[in-house]
């Protein structure tokens, strides 16, 4: 019997069937907050035996306007941000509820009356995965007209992209064309974007204030919404704890391609914790020689004082501590080309196409090699965006390594123009930092790359490369627990010989029992290239049968290629064998999605 039903049975001589279903329809979607307010303004209506009168139906006296804060978020970042804004508005008393994209039903869309959007943007202007269904919902036909929603649009992305921003500006777009009114213009962040979110932010709520109908103080429940996980710590992104290096060691073979490494960094009194599928954010120096060629090139003095956010320091300070010199991205030449006036480089950037690949191939130094010209300290400073923090995926678990954290970086460094390249995080944790020396860190949360609540739970790894790392953690983690479910591990790499990381754990983890499948593709082995999307469909069969029994399925690595080819297999697999069309697979993976059995940590 349903809570409806059971409603009605004990109500039969207070309410007919059609009053009962309008009460209910009238509050679905309240939150604890707004119920409450409801049950305060009924009981008021009650105590004063004044009826509703007009013609008002009951559903139509409830629709007091109340603000939906929903996220997605790959990362976290705008999950932060949507958690920063849900504050404010608590503490302007406005009605509201926080809801992640991947919890939210896409039909409620017609009963909100004001809704605020923070959203990223990963890989080609895609959505990340909690957003998929919505973002979908919005672009299709099934989408309902909104001329009584007004909205606002937070978008966070990384300008070095092609598609800046493009999940934001879609659900911007989507929502204006089915009549939505945008309460104020959509604010596209780049990576260093906590200022403008701000700013962004605070000028939302002031407008707010003549939309929403004040409430009182949040009650707990209201409160509570916010999970005890989202509570900062002593130590996170803008306040990282200063742990130090134990090792960072080569685990590719001598004649490898790759030069991956297996880092460990002690946390010991940080009080930092974290679970399999977080992510350790890094802060990193750049590299002497790079901010050397900077300043010789362009004719700088090294030790002239500049500002960045409003502190004064050296120049050399400045590139080597608190300016991105690696990523390169189409603000820089912009306002780079604005000093120098390179005919050269004017002429290059008219030419989209051409320019986004000239980007593409080249670190911002061999911008400057190329085209060299006047620009005061200040200017290249101003000219530069502030650094920002890589994440890595965890490598370990602490029900093994307690007080340490273990990363499989890959060391970016190859030749090219004539110059050896390095990336920022990886030649630092590679190269430039030793044994015993500082590493600023932070733990990253990531709520949609967990292991199943259920230590019986199967689950399918997908993580070739140095996708691997949060598998390594899942494992020292159901080892620990003594979980009993089945775990089957696909790994890719080009070389046997060379490249099968953690060789001889994983081989462990097969001869006692834990690891119940491994699956290798090493792509260079054999006259034809051999990928985990591949194997995935070799072994199709069992791999929906292992769905079928509730297996979880875990992708981790290289959005751009591998991500997508690992999802068109498991769609393949899914029409093949368990005799779908093609439609009805799409509804299969999309289920899973849902049930967040179908995880990725993509990068």
């Amino acid at each position: 019997m349903s809570d409806n039903s059971v409603n009605k049975a004990v109500l039969p001589s207070l309410l007919n069937e059609q009053q009962f279903n309008a009460i209910t329809q009238a509050i679905s979607g309240l939150n604890s907050q707004q119920l409450t307010w409801v049950s305060g303004y009924m009981a008021g209506l009650a105590a004063s035996g004044t009826p509703l009168t007009g013609g008002a139906t009951a559903a139509s006296s409830f629709a007091a306007p109340s603000l939906t804060i929903l996220y997605g978020s790959q990362t976290g970042n705008a999950k932060a941000l949507a958690q920063q804004f849900k504050a404010k508005a608590d503490a302007a008393n406005y009605h509201n509820k926080l809801v992640s994209m991947a919890d939210f039903k896409p039909r409620q869309l017609k009963n909100e009356t004001h809704l605020v959007v923070f959203v990223s943007t990963h890989g080609e202007g895609d959505a990340p995965d909690d957003a998929m269904e919505l973002h979908e919902f919005l672009g299709g036909k099934k989408a309902p007209k909104l001329p009584s929603l007004k909205y606002a649009v937070l978008s966070l992305g990384d300008s070095s992209y092609e598609f800046f921003c493009q999940t934001g500006k879609d659900f911007d777009s989507r929502l204006a064309a089915l009549g939505a009114k945008a309460i104020c213009a959509r604010a596209d962040c780049d990576v260093d974007y906590e200022q403008q979110a701000t700013s962004w932010s605070e000028k939302l709520i002031a407008s707010l204030k003549e939309e929403l109908v004040d409430a009182a103080q949040p009650t707990a429940a209201a409160t509570a919404a916010v999970p005890a996980s989202a509570v900062a710590s002593q130590y996170n992104k803008h306040h990282p704890f200063s742990a130090s290096l134990i090792e960072s060691i080569k685990i590719t073979g001598r004649d490898s391609v790759k030069d991956i490494r297996h880092v460990e960094i002690s946390l010991e009194d940080s009080g930092l914790t974290y679970e399999p599928g977080d992510a350790l954010g890094v802060w990193f120096t750049n590299a002497p020689a790079l901010v050397d060629e900077f300043v010789s090139l362009l004719s700088l003095d090294g030790e002239s004082q500049v500002t960045v956010k409003g502190d004064s320091m050296t120049l050399r300070q400045a590139l080597s501590e608190k300016l991105e010199l690696t990523l390169s991205y189409p603000g820089f030449v912009n306002a780079y080309q604005d000093y120098i006036k390179s005919s050269a480089l004017q002429s290059l950037m008219e030419e989209r196409a051409t320019f986004r690949t000239y980007l593409s191939e080249r670190q911002l130094i061999d911008i400057v090699r190329e085209h060299p010209g006047k620009i005061e300290a200040q200017q290249l400073v101003d000219a530069l965006r502030p650094l920002s923090p890589r994440l890595y995926s965890i490598a370990s678990s602490q029900a093994e390594v307690e007080d340490e954290v273990h990363l499989t970086v890959g060391h970016v460094d190859y030749m090219a123009f004539g110059q050896r390249h390095q990336g920022g995080a990886s030649g630092f944790l590679s190269e430039r930092v030793e044994e015993g020396q500082e590493v600023k860190v932070f733990i990253e949360k990531n709520n949609h790359f967990n292991l199943p609540q259920s230590d019986d739970t199967p689950i399918i790894m997908v993580g070739p490369g140095t996708g691997i790392a949060p598998f390594r953690a899942f494992m020292q983690e159901r080892d620990a627990r003594g979980a009993t479910g089945k775990n089957w591990l696909f790994f890719g790499n080009p070389h046997f010989t060379q490249d099968f990381l953690y060789q001889v754990e994983w081989q462990g983890y097969k001869k006692s029992g834990l690891l119940t499948n491994i699956t290798l593709a090493f792509s260079r082995d054999q006259k034809e290239k051999i990928y985990v999307q591949h194997r995935l469909m070799e072994h199709g069969k069992e791999v929906f049968d292992w769905l079928e029994a509730g297996a979880h399925f875990y992708v981790c690595g290289d959005a751009m290629h591998m991500a997508k080819d690992v999802e068109g297999a498991l769609l393949h697999i899914v029409e093949k064998f368990g005799d779908k069309t093609e439609q009805e697979a799409k509804e299969y993976v999309l289920a899973l999605r849902k049930a967040k059995r179908y995880q990725k940590d993509v990068y």
